[in-house]
């Protein structure tokens, strides 16, 4: 039992509830049209991206997990190059 405001609150029976807020942001029509097409791309949705990034922003995901998931993905990928080899020079080109 713990007492809080002068009430005595029996902590045996305190259950603890988690709530999903909404949120609304103002994002600009191009990129959210981009980022929709990025998401598909990815196989997930823009709400799952911020979700992810809040997450990482406020510390809540495991970096061990995600470079292990980051790994797993790269394994799997059937990308193909065809030849193509980064450039430095135009990788820091000014456009």
């Amino acid at each position: 039992m713990i007492q809080i405001g002068g009430f005595d609150i029996d902590t045996g029976y305190v259950r603890t509830y988690y709530v999903y807020v909404n949120l609304t942001l103002s994002i600009d029509d191009e990129v959210i049209q981009e980022a929709r097409c990025r998401a598909e791309a990815m196989g997930t949705s823009v709400n799952q991206l911020v979700r992810e990034y809040l997450e990482q922003l406020v510390g809540k995901t495991d970096a061990n997990s995600d470079a292990a998931e980051f790994e797993r993905l790269s394994r799997l990928a059937q990308g193909d190059s065809r030849g193509w080899k980064f450039n430095r020079e135009e990788l820091h080109e000014r456009r």
